[in-house]
Protein backbone atom coordinates (compact mmCIF):
# COMPACT_ATOMS: atom_id res chain seq x y z
CA UNK A 1 0.00 0.00 0.00
CA UNK A 2 0.85 3.64 -0.58
CA UNK A 3 -0.46 4.82 2.55
CA UNK A 4 -1.11 8.07 0.68
CA UNK A 5 2.32 9.34 0.47
CA UNK A 6 2.08 10.65 -3.38
CA UNK A 7 -0.10 13.72 -4.31
CA UNK A 8 -1.50 13.78 -7.65
CA UNK A 9 -1.10 17.52 -8.22
CA UNK A 10 -2.80 18.60 -11.92
CA UNK A 11 -2.48 22.11 -12.79
CA UNK A 12 -5.36 23.47 -15.10
CA UNK A 13 -5.91 27.21 -16.97
CA UNK A 14 -8.99 27.20 -18.43
CA UNK A 15 -9.21 23.18 -18.73
CA UNK A 16 -12.86 22.58 -17.58
CA UNK A 17 -13.05 20.06 -20.77
CA UNK A 18 -9.76 18.37 -19.97
CA UNK A 19 -10.91 17.94 -16.54
CA UNK A 20 -14.45 16.62 -17.30
CA UNK A 21 -12.55 13.74 -19.76
CA UNK A 22 -9.65 12.42 -17.74
CA UNK A 23 -10.61 13.58 -14.24
CA UNK A 24 -12.01 10.22 -13.53
CA UNK A 25 -9.44 8.17 -15.32
CA UNK A 26 -7.51 9.55 -12.39
CA UNK A 27 -9.96 9.54 -9.43
CA UNK A 28 -10.59 5.74 -9.74
CA UNK A 29 -7.50 4.82 -10.02
CA UNK A 30 -5.26 7.21 -7.83
CA UNK A 31 -7.19 5.74 -4.62
CA UNK A 32 -4.09 5.51 -2.93
CA UNK A 33 -2.82 9.45 -3.11
CA UNK A 34 -4.19 12.54 -2.55
CA UNK A 35 -5.54 14.48 -5.30
CA UNK A 36 -4.59 18.28 -5.90
CA UNK A 37 -6.38 20.57 -8.68
CA UNK A 38 -3.96 23.30 -8.86
CA UNK A 39 -5.48 25.94 -10.68
CA UNK A 40 -3.80 28.90 -12.59
CA UNK A 41 -6.54 31.98 -12.23
CA UNK A 42 -8.91 30.19 -14.51
CA UNK A 43 -11.57 32.24 -16.39
CA UNK A 44 -13.98 29.31 -17.16
CA UNK A 45 -15.95 27.55 -14.54
CA UNK A 46 -13.03 24.67 -13.66
CA UNK A 47 -13.00 25.47 -9.93
CA UNK A 48 -16.96 24.80 -9.49
CA UNK A 49 -16.93 21.72 -11.93
CA UNK A 50 -14.26 20.13 -9.20
CA UNK A 51 -15.86 21.17 -6.09
CA UNK A 52 -19.40 19.99 -7.71
CA UNK A 53 -18.35 16.62 -8.56
CA UNK A 54 -15.67 15.26 -6.76
CA UNK A 55 -15.82 17.23 -3.55
CA UNK A 56 -12.67 15.06 -2.38
CA UNK A 57 -10.25 16.66 -4.42
CA UNK A 58 -7.84 19.62 -2.99
CA UNK A 59 -8.36 22.86 -4.79
CA UNK A 60 -5.24 25.14 -4.85
CA UNK A 61 -6.27 28.36 -6.14
CA UNK A 62 -2.98 30.40 -8.13
CA UNK A 63 -3.49 34.30 -7.80
CA UNK A 64 -2.65 34.57 -11.40
CA UNK A 65 -1.73 32.68 -15.04
CA UNK A 66 1.88 31.64 -13.66
CA UNK A 67 2.42 29.18 -16.62
CA UNK A 68 3.99 25.59 -15.57
CA UNK A 69 6.55 26.34 -14.01
CA UNK A 70 5.64 28.95 -11.37
CA UNK A 71 2.67 27.98 -11.38
CA UNK A 72 3.19 24.39 -9.97
CA UNK A 73 6.50 26.18 -7.91
CA UNK A 74 3.55 28.07 -6.00
CA UNK A 75 0.81 25.52 -5.12
CA UNK A 76 3.59 23.12 -4.16
CA UNK A 77 3.87 25.02 -1.15
CA UNK A 78 0.86 23.69 0.08
CA UNK A 79 1.39 20.38 -0.70
CA UNK A 80 3.17 17.80 1.85
CA UNK A 81 2.88 14.09 0.56
CA UNK A 82 6.30 12.54 0.07
CA UNK A 83 6.19 12.00 -3.42
CA UNK A 84 4.47 15.07 -6.35
CA UNK A 85 3.56 13.53 -9.26
CA UNK A 86 2.78 16.53 -11.59
CA UNK A 87 0.45 15.73 -14.38
CA UNK A 88 -0.94 17.35 -17.44
CA UNK A 89 -4.70 17.82 -17.22
CA UNK A 90 -5.01 15.84 -20.60
CA UNK A 91 -3.64 12.63 -19.30
CA UNK A 92 -5.30 9.62 -19.13
CA UNK A 93 -3.76 7.41 -16.12
CA UNK A 94 -4.40 3.23 -16.05
CA UNK A 95 -4.63 0.92 -13.70
CA UNK A 96 -1.91 0.56 -11.27
CA UNK A 97 0.14 3.75 -12.76
CA UNK A 98 1.49 4.61 -9.26
CA UNK A 99 2.54 0.93 -7.70
CA UNK A 100 5.48 0.62 -9.95
CA UNK A 101 6.60 4.73 -9.61
CA UNK A 102 6.56 4.22 -5.45
CA UNK A 103 8.17 1.18 -5.73
CA UNK A 104 11.12 2.14 -7.35
CA UNK A 105 11.24 5.11 -4.93
CA UNK A 106 10.91 3.18 -1.99
CA UNK A 107 13.76 0.72 -3.29
CA UNK A 108 16.10 3.04 -4.93
CA UNK A 109 17.03 5.91 -2.46
CA UNK A 110 19.23 7.54 -5.39
CA UNK A 111 16.62 7.91 -7.61
CA UNK A 112 14.85 11.24 -7.30
CA UNK A 113 13.28 11.85 -10.81
CA UNK A 114 10.60 9.14 -12.69
CA UNK A 115 8.75 9.44 -16.06
CA UNK A 116 6.29 6.61 -16.93
CA UNK A 117 6.20 5.28 -20.68
CA UNK A 118 4.09 7.72 -22.37
CA UNK A 119 1.84 6.68 -24.77
CA UNK A 120 -0.69 8.78 -27.46
CA UNK A 121 -3.75 8.96 -26.66
CA UNK A 122 -5.44 9.46 -29.86
CA UNK A 123 -3.09 6.30 -31.49
CA UNK A 124 -2.69 4.43 -28.46
CA UNK A 125 0.31 2.18 -30.28
CA UNK A 126 2.46 4.60 -30.31
CA UNK A 127 4.86 6.59 -28.13
CA UNK A 128 3.69 10.36 -27.07
CA UNK A 129 5.83 13.19 -29.03
CA UNK A 130 6.40 14.96 -25.22
CA UNK A 131 8.28 12.28 -23.25
CA UNK A 132 7.56 8.68 -24.90
CA UNK A 133 10.11 6.35 -23.39
CA UNK A 134 12.22 9.02 -21.29
CA UNK A 135 14.30 11.75 -22.43
CA UNK A 136 18.17 12.67 -23.30
CA UNK A 137 19.96 15.62 -24.80
CA UNK A 138 22.77 15.99 -27.63
CA UNK A 139 25.58 17.74 -27.53
CA UNK A 140 24.24 21.12 -29.14
CA UNK A 141 21.74 20.90 -26.11
CA UNK A 142 18.92 19.13 -28.45
CA UNK A 143 16.30 17.10 -26.50
CA UNK A 144 15.36 14.20 -27.67
CA UNK A 145 13.42 10.62 -26.03
CA UNK A 146 13.18 7.21 -26.74
CA UNK A 147 10.38 6.58 -28.91
CA UNK A 148 11.05 10.18 -30.76
CA UNK A 149 13.19 12.01 -32.44
CA UNK A 150 12.29 15.71 -33.37
CA UNK A 151 9.13 14.58 -35.35
CA UNK A 152 9.30 10.81 -36.33
CA UNK A 153 7.72 8.73 -33.19
CA UNK A 154 7.85 4.97 -32.97
CA UNK A 155 5.03 2.53 -32.93
CA UNK A 156 5.35 0.94 -29.14
CA UNK A 157 6.07 -2.98 -30.00
CA UNK A 158 7.65 -2.95 -26.23
CA UNK A 159 11.56 -2.38 -27.28
CA UNK A 160 11.49 0.24 -24.37
CA UNK A 161 9.57 -1.93 -21.65
CA UNK A 162 12.50 -1.26 -19.46
CA UNK A 163 13.30 0.13 -15.80
CA UNK A 164 16.61 2.49 -16.45
CA UNK A 165 18.04 5.76 -16.35
CA UNK A 166 17.75 8.54 -18.17
CA UNK A 167 18.73 11.74 -18.36
CA UNK A 168 15.00 14.01 -18.65
CA UNK A 169 11.68 12.90 -17.85
CA UNK A 170 8.47 14.40 -19.43
CA UNK A 171 6.78 17.16 -17.32
CA UNK A 172 3.67 15.84 -18.70
CA UNK A 173 3.37 12.82 -16.47
CA UNK A 174 6.50 13.66 -13.74
CA UNK A 175 7.48 12.43 -10.49
CA UNK A 176 9.73 13.71 -7.88
CA UNK A 177 10.27 13.66 -4.21
CA UNK A 178 9.07 16.89 -2.60
CA UNK A 179 12.51 17.10 -0.66
CA UNK A 180 14.73 17.16 -3.74
CA UNK A 181 11.99 19.42 -5.58
CA UNK A 182 12.49 21.57 -2.78
CA UNK A 183 16.38 21.76 -2.48
CA UNK A 184 16.36 22.41 -5.67
CA UNK A 185 14.07 25.31 -5.55
CA UNK A 186 11.29 23.61 -7.93
CA UNK A 187 11.37 24.79 -11.67
CA UNK A 188 12.83 28.27 -12.67
CA UNK A 189 10.10 30.29 -13.53
CA UNK A 190 11.71 32.45 -15.96
CA UNK A 191 10.81 29.42 -18.27
CA UNK A 192 6.82 30.10 -18.32
CA UNK A 193 6.41 26.67 -20.07
CA UNK A 194 8.60 24.19 -21.98
CA UNK A 195 11.82 22.75 -21.22
CA UNK A 196 11.67 23.94 -17.68
CA UNK A 197 11.41 20.03 -16.62
CA UNK A 198 14.55 19.30 -18.74
CA UNK A 199 16.34 22.09 -16.84
CA UNK A 200 15.18 20.64 -13.43
CA UNK A 201 16.40 17.29 -14.21
CA UNK A 202 20.00 18.56 -15.75
CA UNK A 203 20.33 20.59 -12.16
CA UNK A 204 19.25 17.31 -10.43
CA UNK A 205 21.78 15.49 -12.56
CA UNK A 206 24.55 18.20 -11.24
CA UNK A 207 23.84 16.95 -7.99
CA UNK A 208 24.18 13.79 -8.78
CA UNK A 209 20.24 12.63 -8.54
CA UNK A 210 19.59 9.99 -10.64
CA UNK A 211 16.56 10.56 -12.99
CA UNK A 212 14.32 7.25 -14.27
CA UNK A 213 12.12 5.53 -16.28
CA UNK A 214 9.73 3.01 -15.07
CA UNK A 215 7.53 0.93 -18.36
CA UNK A 216 5.33 -0.78 -15.45
CA UNK A 217 3.21 2.32 -14.84
CA UNK A 218 1.40 3.81 -18.75
CA UNK A 219 -0.57 6.74 -18.86
CA UNK A 220 -1.77 8.73 -22.30
CA UNK A 221 -1.63 11.83 -23.58
CA UNK A 222 -3.35 13.67 -25.64
CA UNK A 223 -0.37 16.27 -26.08
CA UNK A 224 -0.81 20.11 -27.29
CA UNK A 225 -3.76 20.99 -25.57
CA UNK A 226 -2.63 24.10 -23.83
CA UNK A 227 -0.35 25.20 -26.90
CA UNK A 228 -0.26 22.83 -30.35
CA UNK A 229 2.65 22.01 -31.74
CA UNK A 230 2.32 23.96 -34.43
CA UNK A 231 1.56 27.45 -32.36
CA UNK A 232 4.83 30.20 -32.46
CA UNK A 233 4.72 31.00 -28.88
CA UNK A 234 5.53 27.36 -28.43
CA UNK A 235 8.47 28.12 -30.56
CA UNK A 236 9.39 30.79 -29.04
CA UNK A 237 9.42 29.15 -25.27
CA UNK A 238 11.15 26.01 -27.25
CA UNK A 239 13.99 27.64 -28.66
CA UNK A 240 14.56 30.31 -25.69
CA UNK A 241 14.09 28.40 -22.84
CA UNK A 242 16.69 25.63 -24.73
CA UNK A 243 19.12 28.47 -24.85
CA UNK A 244 18.74 29.76 -21.68
CA UNK A 245 19.22 26.01 -20.53
CA UNK A 246 22.52 25.36 -21.80
CA UNK A 247 23.81 28.89 -20.15
CA UNK A 248 22.79 27.67 -16.81
CA UNK A 249 24.06 24.12 -17.10
CA UNK A 250 26.62 23.71 -19.64
CA UNK A 251 30.46 23.09 -18.38
CA UNK A 252 32.58 26.69 -18.31
CA UNK A 253 34.54 25.21 -21.39
CA UNK A 254 31.64 24.36 -23.66
CA UNK A 255 29.39 27.10 -23.08
CA UNK A 256 30.88 29.46 -25.78
CA UNK A 257 31.63 27.32 -28.60
CA UNK A 258 27.89 25.09 -28.19
CA UNK A 259 26.05 28.62 -28.43
CA UNK A 260 27.88 30.10 -31.16
CA UNK A 261 26.76 26.79 -33.04
CA UNK A 262 23.09 26.76 -31.90
CA UNK A 263 23.01 29.99 -33.06
CA UNK A 264 24.10 28.78 -36.64
CA UNK A 265 21.66 25.90 -36.19
CA UNK A 266 18.77 28.13 -34.67
CA UNK A 267 19.30 30.29 -38.39
CA UNK A 268 19.24 27.49 -40.01
CA UNK A 269 15.87 26.42 -39.19
CA UNK A 270 14.77 29.79 -39.16
CA UNK A 271 15.78 29.71 -42.81
CA UNK A 272 13.88 26.56 -43.07
CA UNK A 273 10.46 28.19 -41.52
CA UNK A 274 10.90 30.94 -44.20
CA UNK A 275 11.20 28.36 -47.21
CA UNK A 276 7.78 26.59 -45.47
CA UNK A 277 6.19 30.23 -45.69
CA UNK A 278 6.29 30.17 -41.69
CA UNK A 279 6.68 33.96 -41.10
CA UNK A 280 5.40 33.73 -37.76
CA UNK A 281 7.57 31.04 -36.33
CA UNK A 282 11.00 32.48 -38.05
CA UNK A 283 9.83 35.73 -36.04
CA UNK A 284 9.61 33.65 -32.80
CA UNK A 285 13.04 32.90 -33.32
CA UNK A 286 13.96 36.04 -33.61
CA UNK A 287 12.06 36.86 -30.60
CA UNK A 288 13.52 33.83 -28.57
CA UNK A 289 16.96 34.93 -29.23
CA UNK A 290 16.45 38.81 -28.43
CA UNK A 291 14.43 37.46 -25.40
CA UNK A 292 17.48 35.07 -24.57
CA UNK A 293 19.65 37.58 -24.46
CA UNK A 294 17.70 40.19 -22.39
CA UNK A 295 18.15 37.10 -19.91
CA UNK A 296 21.51 36.05 -20.43
CA UNK A 297 23.45 37.71 -17.47
CA UNK A 298 20.48 37.04 -14.73
CA UNK A 299 20.10 33.30 -15.93
CA UNK A 300 24.02 32.82 -15.99
CA UNK A 301 24.43 33.91 -12.26
CA UNK A 302 22.15 30.46 -11.65
CA UNK A 303 25.02 28.61 -12.62
CA UNK A 304 26.34 25.80 -9.99
CA UNK A 305 29.88 25.52 -8.56
CA UNK A 306 30.00 22.04 -10.55
CA UNK A 307 28.56 21.27 -13.95
CA UNK A 308 29.41 17.74 -14.97
CA UNK A 309 31.04 16.48 -18.53
CA UNK A 310 28.95 13.86 -18.81
CA UNK A 311 25.59 15.93 -19.37
CA UNK A 312 24.40 14.83 -22.95
CA UNK A 313 24.69 11.96 -25.51
CA UNK A 314 27.78 12.66 -26.94
CA UNK A 315 26.37 12.51 -30.84
CA UNK A 316 24.28 15.30 -32.44
CA UNK A 317 20.80 14.40 -33.02
CA UNK A 318 20.35 17.05 -35.75
CA UNK A 319 23.56 14.92 -38.13
CA UNK A 320 21.94 11.85 -37.04
CA UNK A 321 18.42 12.78 -37.97
CA UNK A 322 18.90 14.88 -40.70
CA UNK A 323 22.29 13.65 -42.51
CA UNK A 324 22.19 9.78 -41.36
CA UNK A 325 18.61 9.54 -41.82
CA UNK A 326 18.48 7.54 -38.29
CA UNK A 327 14.95 8.06 -37.04
CA UNK A 328 15.46 5.87 -34.10
CA UNK A 329 17.01 5.66 -30.32
CA UNK A 330 20.49 3.37 -30.38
Amino acid sequence: MLEKKIAVVILNWNGQKLLEQFLPSIIQYSKEAIVYVADNASTDDSILFVKTNFPTVNIIENKANYGYAKGYNQALKFVEEEIYALVNSDIEVTENWLQPIFDTFNNEPKTAIIQPKILDFKNKEYFEYAGAAGGFIDKYGYPFCRGRIFDTVEKDHGQYNDNREIFWASGACFFIRKEVFRTLNGFDADFFAHQEEIDLCWRAFNKNYVTKYNSKSVVYHVGGATLEQGNPKKTFLNFRNSLLMLVKNLPANKIISVLLLRMVLDGLAGFQFILKGKFRHFFAILNAHYSFYCLFLTNYKKRELHQYKRYYNLKSIVYKYYVNNDEVFE
